[in-house]
């Protein structure tokens, strides 16, 4: 009888309890296909879980399907909001449009804390070192000398019962983050499915990190259960965007067994939608392909004046059937064209020479007919001061001036420069932000290993509210409600740019000099010990010398003759 209550109880701890569909918590997965104009195949796995908690108290104990592991972190330190990012490459705004989350190169986080903290910087030390053992990554290394508040680039996206406060949000990047295996890993443990059915089950890390451009995502906020927003829940969006180079493949189709490396089986028992949507908007217009099987439904919708037509798969239909494979098969040949230009989009550099001064130069591209009103944030670290007064606005060989401008001066080894700028873009224009920079000299312990291979500097942040939806990627499910929003008419469409990550060379001290030195004075130091050594240890003694050189001769011959005849026998 023991044996058997101990079974039982083993086989709820692994497989988890069983799940009653009068509980107040929600898991969706949803995967969406888009073909790039540019030949790319864009892949984005969004996987929701909703919960009601209990008085909406976060104490994150009696969950069923959100994960307890990271719900106790945020519960901990009082977190309203949190985004995290680890990506891997750059997104190319010119010629693939906006991704569903952007996302800059390395890894990103920024979070908002509730009212009742009475230490941000300690809950936001604190909360970076437990992300970072939860899913293996550097998040230990921000502190407050890569950590700012910005007051306009970000807002709250859930709900929000007073002005926000931006000495409650702190944002942080680390350019230089690898992503691997190993942050995928924690990341699938944290689904009520993990990766052994539905969706998650294709995130494999060999299809994966092999791609153009990988970034995974967590985004944990408070959303409205109904229009009126009388009950609230708490969401937790993991995201994975994938872009693949279908053009170097040998034939131009492309399939989810051929992107991922194996089909979908079945959806996840948890989950109260687990869709496959297709993007077809440029099917017949730039590449015209066929889709097989046939998708459920079609769903057309009419963004900003722009049509975009989604095939839509349930995965729950297919369960039964084993193995489910979705292809697009090409009935013309294949090339990389662009069809509309990205309405904004921008660049950035460093320019100058030598290891004393330099310029940083952002370029701000507006395709539109209309101005555009953007916000810009600079995120420079302390080791390169600037210079205020230097700051120029130039369009069209006209310096034009901000509308509102925010700067706090950096400090050494304490906080970055933060400079943050509201311009506005006059319709096709090329606008250039720059700024003087010096290179600072630091100390030789606070180089990395590789000090001559340079340091990473994070993105700027562009962020716009676009009037129309080119090239905008959203799927049918907006998060705003549980309802779909994905015909709804929009005022305006928010995107958030990323531009790269810039390498900096700094004044670098020859580090071989120390290995130099210690060569050059321990032989220095063998060469004077050794003869002295030698002079008052060892006793000098005469030895006699002998000249009879007919013994000599007479020797050398009985030894040559000995060694003949042992050769002859």
């Amino acid at each position: 009888m023991r044996y058997l209550i101990y079974l039982v109880i083993s086989t709820l701890l692994v497989y988890g309890l069983p799940y009653s569909t009068a509980q107040d918590d929600f898991f969706d997965e949803e995967l969406l296909l888009k073909p790039l104009a540019s030949g790319h195949v864009y892949a984005y796995f969004q996987f929701t879980t909703l919960w009601e908690a209990p008085n909406n108290v976060q104490t994150f104990q009696h969950s069923h399907l959100f994960p307890r592991g990271l719900g106790e972190i945020i519960g901990r330190h009082k977190v309203d909001e949190l985004h995290i990012s680890l990506t891997e490459g750059l997104w190319n705004y010119e010629k693939w449009g906006y991704p569903v989350h952007d996302a800059g190169s390395g890894a990103e986080i920024f979070a908002w804390f509730n009212k009742n903290v009475s230490n941000v910087n300690n809950e936001w030390k604190s909360l970076t070192n437990a992300l970072a053992g939860l899913f293996c990554a550097s998040l230990n290394f921000v502190d407050s000398s890569n950590s700012m508040s910005p007051e306009f680039s970000f807002r709250p996206t859930g709900i929000v019962k007073e002005p926000p406060n931006s000495s409650y949000l702190r944002y942080s990047s680390l350019p230089r983050e690898i992503v691997c295996t190993e942050n995928l890993t924690p990341f699938k443990k944290l689904l009520p499915c993990d990766s052994k059915r539905g969706l998650a089950t294709l995130l494999n890390s060999a299809y994966i990190h092999n791609t153009n451009y990988h970034s995974l995502g967590i985004h944990f906020r408070s959303v409205c259960r109904n229009a009126g927003c009388t009950k609230s829940s708490l969401e937790l969006r993991q995201t994975v965007s994938l872009v693949y180079d279908t053009l170097t493949e040998a034939t131009q189709d492309w399939s989810i067994r051929k992107l991922f490396g194996i089909g979908i089986k079945g959806a996840c028992p948890l989950a109260s939608l687990s869709n496959v949507y297709i993007d077809m908007t440029s099917n017949e217009t730039v590449h015209v392909y066929q889709l097989t099987p046939s998708p459920n439904t079609k769903v057309t919708s009419f963004r900003g004046g722009q049509q975009q037509q989604l095939a839509v798969y349930d995965i729950r239909t297919y369960s039964n059937r084993g193995m489910f494979n979705i292809a697009a098969i090409y009935t013309t040949p294949k090339t990389s064209s662009v069809t509309y230009p990205s309405v904004l989009y921008a660049n950035r550099y460093i320019i100058g020479y030598g290891q004393e001064r330099g310029s940083l130069v952002t370029k701000l591209h507006n395709n539109h007919w209309q101005s555009l009103d953007v916000i810009l944030l600079e995120n420079i670290p302390w080791y390169l001061p600037v210079y205020l007064h230097t700051v120029k606005v130039i369009c069209n060989g006209q310096q034009i001036k901000p509308l509102i401008q925010r700067y706090m001066p950096g400090r050494e080894r304490t906080r970055p420069y933060y400079l943050e700028l509201v311009l506005r873009l006059p319709p096709h224009s090329v606008t250039k932000f720059s700024i003087e920079l010096d290179y600072l000299f630091l100390k030789w312990q606070e180089y990395p290993p590789d000090a001559n291979h340079g340091f990473y500097m994070g993105p700027a942040v562009i962020t716009a509210l676009l009037p129309i939806a080119r090239n905008y990627t959203a799927l049918p499910l907006d998060g705003s409600t549980i309802t779909s929003s994905f015909n709804a008419s929009r005022n305006g469409y928010l995107v958030q740019l990323r531009t790269e990550s810039l390498l900096i060379s700094l004044p670098t001290p020859d580090f071989s000099m120390p290995y130099n030195v210690v060569c050059l004075a321990c032989t220095a130091v063998a060469l004077a010990f050794g003869p002295l050594h030698n002079i008052t240890t060892k006793r000098l003694v005469l030895k006699n010398v002998t000249r009879n050189w007919k013994k000599k001769l007479l020797s050398f011959v009985k030894r040559l003759t000995k060694d003949t005849k042992d050769k002859t026998d």
